[in-house]
């Protein structure tokens, strides 16, 4: 019986992933995107299609982690600084939207014939948007980082918020509560509590707990803790009562100006990307067609009002707050659907006796339809302002994270070089895996992230992929030309400058195609050679015409070697023999080698 019921779970496993593998690829090939792929995924092995699946709540509520993992990452996103930037979005925009949309939403359903806790429960739960939802579109279009991203970022925490009293109304309102003025008192406390804990521990032990383990090189104790953290944060949250994706995001503002930030963003990525489509098809599983069948007229209805309601409420709060007609129409596109927080509240609701079953079975059906058109919608609308949509309010994503330098190592020539970005202003990511360094360099004000720059992952999370270049100083021969080739290979567009280690690894580097290398010990030793040659006594004049011989024939050597036609580790030959012909060197479009080459001497040594 346990081998068969551990095949069955298998059975399930494979369903939910190849459901997802296959429903995915083909509604992002039709353009619908792949939240409603997940969500048609969903149905079809659902317990109103395929049956695989009959339970698909405890599916539902596993996946939630996902959600959980999702609103970390936006904290690592937000440090302090810019959450206080974002106040006024997120208490001033964000409130005025939840307050104003639910008091439509409750007017029209006391209109339509509800009891005022009926309607303000439903209309309530259907103004909190889509976390998952918002984000995966913002994600797909490129905006996450622009000022409507920003705004929908803003929006979503305050509804977020909003639903911890939310759930606290739901439970004066419920007719099976009975005085329990004291006990909500305790559960205030116990929730402040936990709110003050989590910061106590995000604040002091976090840290110091992953310097520890960082100091240890094991990358799976890193992603472990990583999950420990997310986790641990969000039952320490709902422990106290309170949202478990608010802790986790709680917990990532916290670890927005760690070192270890994109360590670990990179670490949750993988996780967050999987659990969150399970979340998806888990939504399309729950979608009850027996009560959709026999009420689809009311559900129907209740779908256009909700929604086309809710439209109006969001439109107008946008204009209030001074937005066009172009990103109001925009904000009404991601938010006009229900959320996922809409069934914790539904739940509460049926719990307390406000709702009876066919009404949560309704309303919960109107939620998960609204949430399964707004990718079609969204489409739609975005297809037909793709030149608009690029450059929204004249700020274009690339300009505005362009201005980031990302540099891979700051040891003893990445510190150096760093000088010079730094006094000119220009903002610079550097990432480095030595965990003494970055203590260090912090005692001297340098703010460095842990990161192993030969991960992908992690140089996507440092934001390679918007970087206006990529530095990579690193005195490790192997690692520096594997890099150069995973950026060359990933962001082929993105200038890539390598600290070489001697000749041998130039070559290596030139044929990798970066745009710029040169030899670490060849301007110093330059250097040096002259100033013997001046202590000498030898005229500066003939100095500088010895340095510019000796250069022009580097250069030629480099280029004769870059062809193929001197063995690539040959660092001497002989300086007074004759001077190899001049040679045109292959080279990258857009790779700054020179005429004869002139650069590759500078660039070598």
């Amino acid at each position: 019986m346990a081998v068969e019921g551990q095949g069955f779970d298998l059975v399930q496993v494979v369903a939910l992933l190849g459901a997802g593998v296959v429903a995915v690829p083909l509604f992002r090939k039709l353009g619908l995107g792949t939240v409603l792929g997940y969500f048609s995924a969903g149905i079809v092995i659902g317990p109103f299609g395929l049956g695989l699946f009959s339970d698909p709540e405890t599916i539902l509520h596993t996946a939630e982690l996902g959600v959980i993992m999702l609103l970390f990452i936006i904290g690592l996103e937000m440090q302090p600084v810019k959450l206080w930037h974002l106040r006024r979005e997120i208490f001033g925009l964000g409130a005025a939207q939840v307050v104003f949309c639910g008091a439509l939403l409750t007017l029209a359903g006391v209109a339509a014939g509800l009891s005022t806790p009926v309607a303000l429960v439903a209309g309530m739960g259907f103004v909190l948007s889509s976390t998952a939802v918002v984000m995966q579109m913002l994600d797909e279009w490129g905006e996450t980082s622009t000022p409507l991203g920003q705004r929908a970022v803003s929006i979503l925490l305050l509804e977020d918020l909003s639903i911890v009293p939310l759930l606290a109304l739901v439970t004066f309102i419920a007719p099976m509560a009975g005085d329990g003025g004291g006990s909500r008192w305790q559960a205030v406390a116990i929730g402040l509590g936990a709110v003050v804990g989590l910061i106590v521990i995000g604040r002091w032990l976090l840290n110091p707990m992953f310097s520890v383990l960082a100091a240890a090189r094991a990358r799976e104790v890193m992603t472990a803790a990583a999950l420990l953290v997310v986790l641990g944060s969000a039952l320490l949250m709902q422990v106290g009562g309170l949202s478990m994706a608010m802790g986790a995001f709680l917990a990532g503002v916290l670890l927005s100006e760690s070192s270890f930030r994109h360590e670990l963003e990179a670490d949750i990525e993988p996780f967050r990307g999987i659990l969150l489509g399970i979340f998806f098809i888990a939504v399309g599983m729950s979608l009850n067609l027996a009560a959709v069948a026999a009420d689809w007229m009311l559900v129907a209805a209740a779908v256009v009002a909700f929604t086309l309601i809710k439209s109006f409420g969001i439109y107008v709060v946008a204009r209030l707050f001074g937005a066009g007609n172009r990103e109001a129409v925009d904000r009404v596109t991601l938010f006009a659907q229900g959320g996922e927080f809409a069934f914790v509240l539904y739940s509460a609701a049926l719990a307390g006796g406000i709702f009876d079953g066919r009404q949560n079975a309704i309303f919960t059906a109107t939620v998960i339809i609204s949430m399964a058109l707004t990718p079609v919608i969204a489409s739609v609308v975005h297809r037909l302002r793709p030149a608009e949509r690029q450059t929204f309010d004249g700020i274009d994503k690339a300009q505005g994270l362009a201005s980031e330098i990302l540099m891979i190592g700051f040891g003893r020539f990445g510190q150096i070089v760093s000088q010079s970005l730094l006094a000119r202003g220009y903002s610079v990511n550097m990432i480095e895996n030595d965990v003494e360094m970055i203590r260090a360099a912090s005692t001297f004000g340098f703010k460095i992230y842990y990161g192993d720059g030969t991960r992908i992952d992690i140089l996507r999370a440092s934001g390679a992929a918007d970087a206006a270049a990529i530095l990579v100083c690193i005195d490790d021969k192997a690692a520096a030309t594997r890099i150069a080739q995973m950026i060359r290979r990933e962001f082929p567009l993105t200038p890539l400058f390598v600290n070489a280690y001697d000749r041998g690894h130039a070559l290596e580097l030139i044929e990798a195609g970066v745009d710029y290398q040169i030899r670490e010990t060849f301007e110093s030793a330059m250097t040096f050679g002259a100033e013997v040659l001046r202590r000498l006594g030898v005229p500066d004049e003939e100095v500088d015409d010895i340095q510019r011989d000796v250069r022009r024939r580097d250069e030629e050597r480099l280029a004769l070697q870059v062809s193929g036609g001197i063995n690539a580790g040959s660092d001497l030959i002989r300086s007074n023999g004759p001077v190899p012909a001049p040679l045109t060197v292959p080279k990258r479009p857009g790779q700054v080698i020179g005429d004869v080459p002139k650069s590759i001497a500078e660039e070598g040594g």
